[in-house]
């Protein structure tokens, strides 16, 4: 499990068995979808800790960034164009533990809410 914590990207079948994993007890993340309000209201995958859109960026990152230098941090958007982006950011600003969701939940197959 400990494993899958340490890629640079997991796909939705990695990250349906991460959100269980929490669920039990056995790894910590926090899961931040970046798409925009408008699409996370049509439906979110459950287990998103946070929405942080891509167009406010500039007003969220820097306290993300430092809040979470302690803590793996798994981003999650449509497709994982944005989320790769950003957890790219964010490694190449020395964060020691991000990851991407690549498929976004457009391959996601777990639970969603709306």
């Amino acid at each position: 499990m400990q494993q899958l914590l340490e890629k640079r990207d997991i796909d939705s079948q990695e990250l349906e068995t991460l959100l269980q994993a929490r669920k039990e007890g056995k790894v910590d993340f926090i899961l931040v979808d970046v798409r925009e309000e408008m699409e996370y209201q049509m439906g979110h995958i459950k287990g998103v800790d946070m929405l942080k859109p891509t167009t406010s960026f500039q007003q969220w990152s820097e306290e993300l960034f430092k809040n979470t230098q302690d803590k793996t941090v798994i981003f999650t958007c449509r497709t994982g164009s944005r989320s790769g982006q950003v957890a790219s950011i964010f490694a190449q600003n020395g964060h020691k533990s991000t990851i991407n969701h690549y498929g976004g939940i457009m391959s996601y197959r777990g639970e969603i809410e709306k």
